[in-house]
């Protein structure tokens, strides 16, 4: 924070601009000045003074633009009312950053109020309520998508993750965490057990890759800081919450997390409630008692969301448990390779990280697995134990990956297993089948080509040939449902045997006929277009809301 002199300099320094450039705007502002108009402008000049590669920028109330002449400004004259704005814009914004101090300043002429705006973190546009800004010249416009890019881009040149923080010492480190850390290094690597004993504890962090050269990385902070020790971070947050749903899905218990993440994951871990679930098994009438979610596939999840967050878009990483036995764990940024199949098939490491150093200290204290096969693992689990695949949802900035702890079908699950020649990769296609999800087109082709399902884009259900295999003929029936030629043969015996029919009543008949994997409205559409079907042959005419046979 600047001392009085230091401001004062600073102001004269901005008043001798003969023009306002893209970090620095002047507002009159005598009296009242609109919020939402503000944090626009702190939105753009926040962008603007990364691309300019300048450490702040600057907002300036009571003063003329056109001449910098100072006509003071009454805009929230308490102290503690002008100040509450820094909650007031930080509720509006990307990671919740808001101005590095305001300054209210008496001149001879007036007041005049300084508001000090921080740079755009490196690759950390940031958004007014959703919405990024820009300046062109004078005006405030949307971020153009060029500069929004060039800001984003500089993510992909530094990693966020090893970044030195200069300011925190070994003090703001967790003891607990660094002893945790330490077993968990030696489990990595026994051979190496009577030297760990050895190291102070900067060296062991150092040889343990989570800092650099004796000095703290961010990294350090997320997996071992103390709590209080996550401001070293801002605007990025090191925040779990887990949420626990009801079968409404109401929310009943919530709880929050926050660094060393290394313990945190544990705590959030003891918080979901792994129940036994019970079915029979193929040849005894014993149950099969498992636990609803296996513990690899908890903690793979949760350990996925903190290496591959993107924390430079400042979200925070939510577990929800849902009463109904689905698991859902979200984490910010975009899903890195190309697919999740894609992941599952090559089962390899990834070439590309986000976080290449925090990736690689979680590896050496034994929270991931290097050789990359980590959601392969998770699919094979779930599969064993005839439960949903992993269902993952890539949306915008954000990755979503439910796990369901129950058997949806046991019978068709166990018999889909029995089938010879079926991979990984044609069950995970048929799952999205049984899940009415969309299929790509390289998978419509395959299992086409392997004659495992029937249909045309986007309903599919499973052929005749894998009803056969598993012994559901009739979820293959009722999946398939009954065809165009058989629906009208319905409608026009109808209408035979009673002279004329609406089409609440061919409804009424065949709405239950059609197959499921229809949804409401296309089987209502399927009724229409076999009446206009009827109606073009020449068969059946409109008469009102009924429809007749056509005297021919």
């Amino acid at each position: 924070m600047k001392n009085n002199s230091q401001i004062q300099a600073k102001l004269q320094e901005l008043l001798s601009h003969d023009y306002e450039s893209e970090i620095v705007e002047f507002k009159e502002a005598k009296n009242q000045y609109d919020f939402d108009k503000l944090g626009k402008y702190f939105s753009a000049l926040c962008n603007e003074a990364n691309l300019k590669n300048q450490s702040s920028a600057w907002l300036v109330f009571g003063v003329k633009d056109k001449d910098k002449s100072i006509v003071g400004s009454q805009f929230r004259n308490s102290p503690a009312d002008l100040h509450s704005l820094k909650a007031e814009i930080a509720n509006h914004t990307t990671g919740r950053i808001t101005f590095i101090e305001i300054y209210d300043v008496i001149t001879p002429h007036g007041r005049v109020i300084l508001f000090e705006i921080p740079a755009a973190p490196k690759g950390f546009p940031i958004a007014w309520k959703g919405h990024y800004y820009g300046r062109d010249g004078e005006e405030i416009n949307a971020l153009n998508t060029e500069e929004y890019e060039r800001i984003r881009e500089q993510a992909t040149t530094e990693d966020w993750s090893a970044v030195l923080v200069e300011e925190a010492g070994l003090e703001d480190l967790s003891p607990e965490a660094i002893l945790k850390a330490r077993a968990s290094y030696k489990t990595k690597n026994p051979h190496l057990a009577d030297q760990i004993a050895e190291w102070d504890d900067m060296t062991f962090l150092n040889k343990a890759k989570v800092c650099i050269k004796g000095q703290i990385t961010r990294t350090a902070i997320l997996l071992l800081g103390k709590p209080e020790s996550e401001h070293f971070i801002n605007p990025a947050t090191s925040k779990i919450t887990w949420i626990l749903k009801d079968r409404d899905n109401l929310e009943k218990d919530y709880a929050h997390f926050t660094c060393p993440l290394l313990l945190s994951t544990e705590l959030v871990y003891q918080k979901i409630r792994n129940l036994k679930y019970r079915y029979i098994t193929d040849g005894t009438l014993f149950p099969e008692e498992v636990d609803q979610y296996d513990p690899y596939i908890i903690r793979e999840a949760l350990n996925n969301c903190i290496a591959h967050q993107d924390y430079t878009i400042g979200g925070k990483i939510i577990v929800v448990e849902n009463e109904d036995g689905r698991l859902t764990f979200s984490n910010a940024g975009k899903f890195i390779p190309k697919s999740v199949e894609e992941v599952v098939v090559a089962d390899a490491p990834e070439f590309r990280y986000r976080n290449k150093f925090l990736t690689e200290a979680m590896v050496n204290l034994n929270m991931i697995d290097t050789i990359g096969s980590g959601i392969k693992k998770m699919y094979l689990i779930q599969r064993r134990k005839f439960f949903p695949l992993p269902d993952y949802e890539l949306v915008n900035d954000k990755v979503n990956v439910t796990i369901t702890g129950k058997v949806m079908d046991i019978n068709y699950a166990r018999k889909l297993a029995t089938v010879p020649d079926l991979s990984l990769e044609d069950i995970m296609a048929l799952d999205k089948v049984s899940k009415n999800k969309s299929l790509k087109d390289e998978e419509i082709k395959r299992l086409k080509a392997k004659k495992l399902i029937e249909g045309r884009k986007p309903n599919f259900h499973i052929s005749l040939n894998l009803a056969k295999a598993t012994g559901e003929k009739g979820d293959y029936i009722k999946q398939r449902g009954i065809d165009d030629e058989y629906c009208q043969k319905i409608i026009l015996d109808y209408i035979r045997k009673f002279g004329e029919g609406k089409k609440s009543d061919f409804e009424d008949i065949l709405l239950a006929k059609l197959p499921d994997v229809l949804d409401e409205q296309q089987k209502y559409n399927k009724i229409k277009n076999n009446l206009q079907s009827l109606r073009k042959q020449g068969l059946i005419y409109p008469e009102g809301k009924n429809w007749k046979m056509s005297k021919t």
